[in-house]
C-alpha cells in the first residue's frame, strides 16, 4: 500500500497563502499609517499657520449728522450773593433770619450791641458841644472888636487876632461835626440788614457773641439772590470757537433723574488756563421755581455744530508711533492697511477724524502692537475669512 501525499501540498499551499495575506495586511497597515501621519502633519501644518495670522475686531466708522453733544461737569452758584460782615465791634444782641430765610432789601437780619461805639457817640456830641461855645464866644469878641475899632479902643491887629481865632473855632465846629456824623453813621451798622431780595444761605453767629468789626473771620451772614443762578463750567480750548455767546444748552442734576433745564452763555473769559487748557464759561439758568441749589454740581450738554458727515471712531483705533497717528484698516484682501489721520474732536470714548478715513474703511478697533501694512489677518466672526481657525485638538493624529 502506497503513502498519501496530498496533505503536505496542501499544508505548504496553505502557508504560502497565510503568508501573503498577511503581508499584505501589514502593508496596507504600513501604508495607511504612513498616509494618515503625512495628512496629520499637513494639517498641524495649516494650524500652525493659521495661529500664527492675528484675528482682529473690525467695524464701519460711525457718521453721525450734522450735531453731537459735549458734556462738561458744572458748578451751580447764586447770580448775586453778599456775604456780610460788621463795621462796629461789640456782641451780638439779637438775630432776627436763620438758614434758609427769604429775606427783602432792608430788612433787619441782627443787632449788634456795641458799647464802646456808645461812648464814643457821646463823647462826640460833648466835644462838638465845647467847639460851638467857645466858636460862639469867638463869634462874640470879634463882634465886640468891629464895634470898637472905629473908636481906637482896639487895634487893626488885635481884631485880625480876633477874627482869626473866630476863624479857627469855627473850623473845629465842622470837625468835630464831621466826627459825630461819622459815628452816627458807623452806629447804623448796628443794624446788619439784607442788601437785596433773596435768601439767607449762611449764618454764622448767634446771641452774645463777640464780634470784631471787619473781614477778618468768617462773614455773619450770607445772602444769595437765587432767583438766577450762575452755572461755571470749563471748556477745552478746541471747542471755545463753537460755543458762543447767546448758545443755549441742556443742564441736568443728580437730585433731579431724567429731567433737563435750560441754560445760555452769558460770558466768556476770554483766556485759557495754562493748566487745564480750558476756558472758563459763565452760562445763567432760571429758578425762580427755587428748585435748585447754589453750590451744587451740574453736567452740561452743549449742542455743536460738525460737518454733514462726520466719522468717529473709538479712541482705542488711535495709534501712536513715530509715523504719526494712524488707524489700522483691513482690505477687501484682508491685509492691513493703515492710514494717516486727524483728530477734529476729542469726544472721549470715541474721536471725531478730520482726515484720512471713508465712511466704509474697516477699522480695527484694538489694533495689535506692531502691526503693520501688508500683514495679513483674520476678522473675528467672520465667516468669509481665508482660513477659519481650528483647534489643536481637531488636527491632532489618532
Amino acid at each position: 500500500m502506497q503513502p498519501d501525499s496530498t496533505p503536505p501540498v496542501l499544508s505548504r499551499r496553505r502557508l504560502w497563502v497565510s503568508a501573503s495575506l498577511a503581508a499584505a495586511v501589514a502593508a496596507s497597515v504600513v501604508v495607511m499609517g504612513l498616509t494618515t501621519r503625512k495628512m496629520a502633519d499637513a494639517k498641524l501644518s495649516e494650524w500652525t499657520e493659521d495661529q500664527a495670522v492675528p484675528v482682529v475686531a473690525v467695524a464701519l466708522p460711525d457718521t453721525r449728522g450734522s450735531k453731537t453733544t459735549l458734556d462738561l461737569p458744572a458748578r451751580l452758584e447764586a447770580y448775586t450773593q453778599a456775604q456780610l460782615f460788621a463795621r462796629v465791634s461789640g456782641y451780638l444782641k439779637d438775630w432776627k433770619a436763620d438758614i434758609g430765610t427769604p429775606v427783602k432789601a432792608g430788612e433787619l437780619l441782627a443787632e449788634i450791641d456795641a458799647p464802646d461805639l456808645d461812648q464814643q457817640i457821646m463823647q462826640a456830641q460833648a466835644a462838638l458841644a465845647s467847639a460851638q461855645a467857645n466858636s460862639k464866644l469867638s463869634d462874640a469878641t470879634l463882634q465886640r472888636g468891629q464895634q470898637l475899632i472905629t473908636s481906637g479902643w482896639v487895634s487893626k491887629q488885635d481884631l485880625d487876632q480876633r477874627s482869626a481865632d473866630a476863624g479857627n473855632k469855627q473850623g473845629m465846629v465842622k470837625s468835630a461835626q464831621a466826627d459825630l456824623d461819622r459815628l452816627r453813621v458807623l452806629e447804623q451798622y448796628k443794624r446788619i440788614t439784607a442788601p437785596f431780595d433773596g435768601l439767607v444761605t449762611a449764618r454764622t453767629t448767634d446771641v452774645g457773641a463777640l464780634i470784631n468789626a471787619g473781614a477778618g473771620g468768617p462773614a455773619l451772614f450770607v445772602v444769595s439772590d437765587t432767583s438766577r443762578l450762575r452755572v461755571y463750567v470749563n471748556v477745552p480750548q478746541n471747542y471755545v470757537p463753537s460755543i458762543r455767546i447767546g448758545t443755549k444748552a441742556e443742564m441736568s442734576v443728580p437730585e433731579y433723574p431724567g429731567r433737563s433745564f435750560s441754560a445760555t452763555v452769558e460770558a466768556s473769559a476770554q483766556s485759557v488756563d495754562v493748566a487745564s487748557g480750558t476756558t472758563r464759561m459763565l452760562l445763567v439758568v432760571d429758578n425762580s421755581a427755587a428748585e435748585l441749589m447754589t453750590g451744587a454740581f451740574a453736567n452740561i450738554s452743549f449742542e455743536l455744530a460738525q460737518p454733514e458727515t462726520a466719522i468717529n471712531v473709538p479712541a482705542s483705533a488711535l495709534m501712536f508711533n513715530r509715523n504719526g497717528l494712524r488707524v489700522a484698516t483691513v482690505g477687501n484682501d484682508n491685509r492691513i492697511v493703515l492710514k494717516t489721520v486727524t483728530i477734529s474732536r476729542d469726544l472721549g470714548k470715541e474721536v471725531e477724524i478730520g482726515s484720512g478715513l471713508a465712511a466704509d474703511d474697516r477699522v480695527v478697533v484694538n489694533p495689535l502692537e506692531g502691526l503693520a501694512s501688508g500683514d495679513e489677518v483674520r476678522i473675528a466672526g467672520d465667516p468669509g475669512s481665508p482660513r477659519e481657525p481650528k483647534t489643536a485638538a481637531a488636527i491632532a493624529p489618532r
